[in-house]
């Protein structure tokens, strides 16, 4: 993500209005947001892609190669209100965190 689009996004970020805007034309012009973790014994693979009935739906596939059989792939569904209500309840420490980042941090934090 440039510069621009992260202050953008932390602009964003102060209104719900300004927010719906920017993950709206986020999501128009790259249609999903993917991404990866892999320390060598656990992997997850998460990819988000914005719905206009479901809102953001986030696909995480979570494994490990230490003995786990078999990927666990879980889908969730949050409104773009309650993911910015994550992100300022979290307040994330790295100012220079992008979207991706961000995603995959909430990602982390659905249902818990």
């Amino acid at each position: 993500m440039t510069v621009a689009t992260q202050t953008q996004f932390k602009e964003a970020l102060s209104s719900k209005e300004k927010f719906n805007d920017f993950i709206s034309d986020y999501f128009a012009t790259h249609k999903f947001l993917s991404g990866s973790y892999d320390d060598g014994i656990y992997f997850e693979n998460y990819q988000v892609h914005l719905d206009s009935k479901n809102g953001l739906v986030i696909t995480l596939i979570t494994g490990s190669y230490t003995g786990q059989a078999f990927p666990i792939k879980d889908t969730e569904n949050i409104s773009v209100e309650d993911f910015r209500q994550l992100i300022l309840n979290k307040k994330f420490a790295d100012k220079t965190t992008s979207l991706s980042d961000v995603f995959h941090m909430t990602a982390d934090t659905i249902d818990r």
